[in-house]
């Protein structure tokens, strides 16, 4: 795939925008206004036409359709009936994405230059064994919540809040009020009333919602963020729910994509949802990977992407080489798409070799959108070796609480929380 390149239209809008305050300044502001309006109406049309594309865009392919989409999955998951030790590994798998995630958020899209370079200036090894000590403008406040300090080794109290571990627990609301058989629309009312704010796709088909836009709608108008990394961050809840159950889990994964993405970025939610269901029934979060490609479109680009993941990261040496092969195969990608952080999670958990500290140190390492790639491997892995499998360190100042921003669920235990996702568990393979 060959992206356009766009530079020479930034410098063309900056140029036009530096002309107009030229001659703003030199006393022409009724002509700087009338080109203003000028350029406004070209990038209209152009941004028109591109909508009309995307809408009526089909590709048999990669469809949007469940029943299409199942049609070209392998499938043949087999549900587990029963999961040893499931109390164990759940808290492994929540534990893990938390830990994870919190390493990555305050070096979140930073180049790998800039990571090595505050790894130097805490005195800490990189790729990060432990989290930073230090961290820029560490009294910004992320989502509007918890000051970057709080991601910090010595400052953290806590989970801080994330948009990946909050829609982990909105995952979970989700089945608690309204069932395994949860509907697009019913996952489209729960955002209405309690997400107060959201990012990307997610922020469109929020404000598609609240605009009257059907749940089947939301994501289909004014979101070219529809093939983003947003849905498959959202997988967890989901995944944690039907434990043992790929292919449930990607339905459910399917049904929550829906309301803000389209094609591969309904399959990475799809993919990731059955990738952490089927990690609390293996020994190897490679083999929960490979079982994870059985529910999505063998003929979609993301299932090839995965392939070849799955061919070169056993020749990878490192993070760097790591992320060198991304970018030679992406190159022009936004740095938070579906496709290239699905590679990178593949390479730190082949690379991890089941060490969690090795693990999430390499994929924030690896850098683009890497709390949300540190967030996903961690649960993977967490599932697999359980609360025993990630050492003391990562975990000791969690003081049993996690935060969000869903209104009414700001802080919750985390106990009670594996504890509430385990009685799901056990509720489903009791046929309740």
């Amino acid at each position: 795939m060959q992206y356009p390149n766009y530079k020479h239209l930034h410098d063309l809008l900056a140029q036009a925008k530096d002309y107009g305050d030229l001659i703003t300044e030199y006393g022409y502001a009724s002509d700087a206004s009338r080109l203003e309006k000028l350029v406004e109406a070209a990038l209209t049309t152009a941004i028109k036409e591109a909508k009309e594309i995307a809408k009526n865009d089909v590709n048999p392919n990669e469809p949007n359709d469940y029943a299409a989409i199942r049609a070209l999955c392998k499938g043949g998951n087999t549900p587990a009936k029963t999961i040893p030790d499931l109390a164990n590994r759940m808290a492994g798998a929540l534990l893990g994405r938390f830990a994870a995630c919190t390493l990555g958020a305050p070096v979140e899209l930073w180049s790998i230059e800039n990571m090595q370079k505050l790894a130097d200036y805490c005195g800490m090894p990189f790729p990060p064994q432990d989290y930073w000590t230090k961290v820029d403008s560490p009294w910004s406040l992320r989502y509007q919540v918890d000051a970057k300090e709080k991601y910090t080794r010595d400052g953290m109290k806590g989970v801080p809040v994330d948009d990946d571990t909050t829609y982990t627990i909105l995952g979970l609301m989700i089945v608690e009020r309204f069932g395994f058989d949860f509907t697009t629309e019913d996952v489209g009312q729960i955002w209405k009333e309690i997400l107060p704010h959201a990012c990307t796709a997610e922020d469109i088909a929020l404000k598609n919602l609240k605009a009257g836009i059907p749940a089947k709608d939301a994501a289909d108008i004014n979101n070219p963020y529809c093939q983003w990394i947003g849905a498959d961050i959202r997988a967890d809840g989901f995944a944690f729910a039907a434990a043992g159950d790929p292919e449930l889990a990607a339905s459910m994964g399917y049904r929550d994509a829906y309301l803000s993405h389209r094609r591969n970025g309904i399959y990475g939610e799809m993919y990731f949802a059955a990738a952490e269901a089927a990690a609390f029934t293996v020994d190897c979060p490679v083999e929960a990977l490979r079982i994870a490609m059985n529910e999505i479109p063998t003929t979609c680009a993301l299932y090839k992407d995965l392939e070849w993941a799955f061919e070169v990261g056993p020749t990878l040496a490192d993070y760097q080489a790591a992320r060198d092969a991304v970018d030679k195969r992406f190159e022009g990608m936004h740095p938070v798409h579906t496709n290239n952080n699905a590679c990178l999670t593949v390479f730190a958990l082949m690379m991890g070799k089941g060490d969690f500290t090795k693990t999430v140190g390499d994929i924030i390492a690896m850098g683009l959108d890497n709390d949300c790639t540190g967030a996903t491997a961690g649960a993977i892995l967490g599932a697999v070796v359980g609360r025993g499998g990630i050492a003391p360190h990562w975990t000791k100042n969690f003081n049993d609480e996690v935060r969000t921003y869903i209104v009414g669920a700001e802080c919750l235990s985390i106990e009670e929380t594996i504890s509430r996702f385990v009685r799901l568990v056990e509720g489903r393979l009791a046929g309740k």
